[in-house]
């Protein structure tokens, strides 16, 4: 028998939000509205958007935030959650590191470290990309990762003041 989502525990975790085709204000805010109105999930805080420039070929800005979430969702199901969010805004997977209507990303759950084909938390690229530790900076600047043992900010300083 599974668990319902009033059985499990609740599990913190850090989601990454970007987007860069359509109305990419209104994606973001309404992803975020699903995320909010989803009972196995507790949003606990969401960062200001910000204006990045792309990773890969050439296209448009992108709008970057993170929140922060309390799920009853194991890793995959809460993948599979935000898989058909992006499905919802009409996210296409055709081309690596392509434009997209809305990318959602797994950067922490609780501080689990899960190496799976499908999911790797903490997200293997998080800690080389300022568009996801500026915004994670802002709404759990302590948040530490796993892996490295060291805090979103201190990963974030490591990139902006490199030790020479």
């Amino acid at each position: 028998m599974r668990a319902t989502g009033a059985e499990r525990d609740y599990i913190p975790c850090a989601i990454a939000l970007g987007s860069n085709l359509g109305k990419s204000i209104e994606i973001l805010n309404q992803a975020v509205k699903i995320i909010e109105l989803t009972p196995e999930i507790n949003l606990i805080n969401c960062s200001q958007w910000y204006q990045t420039k792309p990773v890969g070929p050439p296209q448009p800005d992108y709008l970057n935030g993170c929140v922060t979430i309390n799920t009853s969702f194991s890793p995959l199901e809460l993948l599979d959650f935000l898989l058909n969010i992006e499905t919802k805004f009409g996210r296409e997977r055709k081309e690596k590191w392509g434009a997209r209507t809305l990318d959602m990303d797994i950067i922490f759950y609780g501080n689990s470290i899960i190496n799976l084909p499908q999911l790797k938390i903490p997200h293997p690229l998080m800690r080389e990309r300022t568009f996801v530790l500026i915004p994670l900076a802002e709404i759990a600047p302590n948040w530490i990762d796993p892996v490295t043992n060291l805090t979103v900010q201190e990963l974030l300083k490591n990139i902006l003041l490199p030790v020479v």
